[in-house]
């Protein structure tokens, strides 16, 4: 018996079939293109993603060398909350809209003066940011009306892969509190909310948790994928909950650091707490929950640099030439808000920054401020939870970029705390894959997902450069606050 994963990422889709002792049997990646056509822009062609699929499930069940007829059942996760529409003949409209798209800034203020920031806070557990769902509704409203008008269907990226699997359409819990439209204590979408941001509820499917079956594969998407027909399909999960889980955040204060495209932070929490500069999730375990910070580039932010400014040189080249300089870059302090910023400050408007520049200073000291600059990010976000009496006891890192000592270390050095690499990390596929376990009782308890787990490498940080990152934190937080103003001052610029 194996397990399905799939996963809508940022850069790639990548499919897994794990077997039930603790193994990824095999693992396939088909490049996914991110659009950015204007500044603050964020955007994904959903087809592409199911090409993807379609190319590589078949890939991925010959490499194995298994029979289809032994998957026992799929879980799909993906980029959350992600905004795909379809028209009643089940076409694409348009692009998605990523989580991470900063275009909706009249938006965001509109819906803010229309509302009691406290209560929408209180009652969906999410403040109104760039990510709320309806803000970038309203936007297209005003600037793509026939978009919406041919709408029949709203969904995420993973909950459009199921659909395209199954036919049904739902939404998974954690696009449903992410969105800023789901009341977290009635859970039902808030009528109030939905007319506020001009979204019919027929828009919105019925609500699942992550392992219940939503549906089974039809024979079309079978020929198309080779999958056998009727294979049982789980609603799957949110990416960052479900590498969250699999790296095997169960208890409270299990922390997780994702040095991916985008920078999370997440936490295990046994009870709600809601802040404005954090998003709060459900967590794939029944009855936990999950903090998390989003920032909006990370490791785009770290590929931006070397495309552009050392495109002949590989990671591991820049990271040998960043390594020899100390903690601090030679005072160049970067704020790492390229595409805006989510968590914590949710500021659309921010703008990457970099402060400290002279003429000793090389493009390698430029990287390593880029690596401390996402950090510094981070380490914002550990403040943000201490107000709240919450502080890491065991603390993880995963996805890519925790191939890269340099910014494992530099993160461990920032943040002050230990870090274990998880190894050979598959990602989000392997949390979705255990959905799919639990839903068809291939798994009876949710803390079987530790076979699965293995430590690599540890990382201690050093205590000399994280007292130096402490001081240079108060100065990076001091930049972006002297800085605030202006940059609504440059979009304006920049329009007129």
């Amino acid at each position: 018996m194996y397990l399905m994963g799939i996963d809508m990422g940022t850069t790639a889709t990548k499919i897994i079939l794990i077997d039930l002792d603790g193994h990824v049997v095999t693992s396939v990646e088909k490049p996914a293109t991110l659009l950015s056509q204007y500044a603050g822009w964020a955007e994904e062609d959903a087809n592409q993603w199911w090409r993807n699929v379609q190319e590589g499930v078949p890939e991925c069940i010959r490499i194995a060398g298994i029979d289809a007829s032994q998957i026992a059942a799929v879980g799909t996760s993906g980029m959350v909350p992600t905004i795909v529409l379809l028209d009643k003949d089940d076409q694409v409209l348009r692009n998605s809209i990523q989580q991470n798209d900063a275009r909706a800034v009249d938006e965001i203020e509109y819906l803010r003066s229309k509302t009691d920031a406290a209560d929408i806070l209180r009652r969906t557990g999410s403040a109104i940011t760039q990510q709320t769902i309806g803000t970038k509704i309203l936007w297209l409203r005003r600037h793509e009306p026939q978009v919406l008008e041919k709408a029949a269907h709203l969904m995420g990226s993973y909950e459009f892969i199921a659909h395209r699997l199954t036919g049904v359409f739902y939404i998974e819990r954690n696009w449903a509190l992410e969105s800023g439209y789901f009341d977290l204590y009635k859970e039902d979408w808030d009528d109030d909310i939905l007319a506020l941001s001009t979204i019919n509820r027929n828009l919105l499917a019925d609500v699942h948790w992550p392992s219940d079956i939503i549906g089974h594969v039809t024979p079309h998407a079978a020929s198309l994928t080779g999958l056998k027909t009727g294979t049982p399909v789980v609603a799957g999960s949110a990416d960052h909950i479900a590498s969250s889980f699999s790296s095997g955040l169960k208890n409270q204060g299990d922390l997780l650091v994702k040095l991916g495209g985008a920078g999370d932070i997440m936490i295990s929490m046994d009870d709600i707490v809601v802040d404005e500069r954090l998003f709060l999730d459900y967590h794939d375990i029944p009855g936990k929950y999950i903090a998390s910070g989003c920032m909006a580039s990370s490791g785009s932010l770290i590929k931006w640099f070397r495309n552009q400014f050392a495109p002949q040189m590989d990671y591991p080249d820049l990271d040998k030439a960043a390594e020899p300089i100390p903690a601090g870059s030679d005072g160049l302090i970067l704020l790492p808000y390229f595409l805006g910023e989510k968590t914590p400050i949710q500021d659309p408007l921010a703008r990457g920054t970099l402060v400290g520049l002279t003429l000793t200073h090389t493009s390698a000291h430029v990287y390593r401020a880029v690596l401390e600059g996402i950090s510094y990010g981070f380490y914002h976000h550990l403040m943000v939870l201490a107000e709240h009496g919450m502080t890491p006891t065991k603390a993880r890192c995963a996805n890519g970029g925790a191939r890269s000592a340099l910014w494992k270390q530099v993160t461990a050095d920032v943040l002050g705390i230990r870090l274990e690499q998880v190894a050979d990390h598959p990602g989000s596929s392997l949390g979705a894959a255990f959905c799919a376990g639990m839903g068809v009782g291939a798994f009876k308890r949710w803390d079987e997902i530790e076979r699965y787990i293995k430590i690599s490498t540890i990382t201690e940080p050093d205590p000399e450069n994280h007292i130096r990152y402490q001081k240079l934190f108060k100065l990076y937080r001091e930049i972006y606050e002297s800085l605030k103003g202006t940059f609504p001052r440059l979009a304006e610029a920049i329009a007129g």
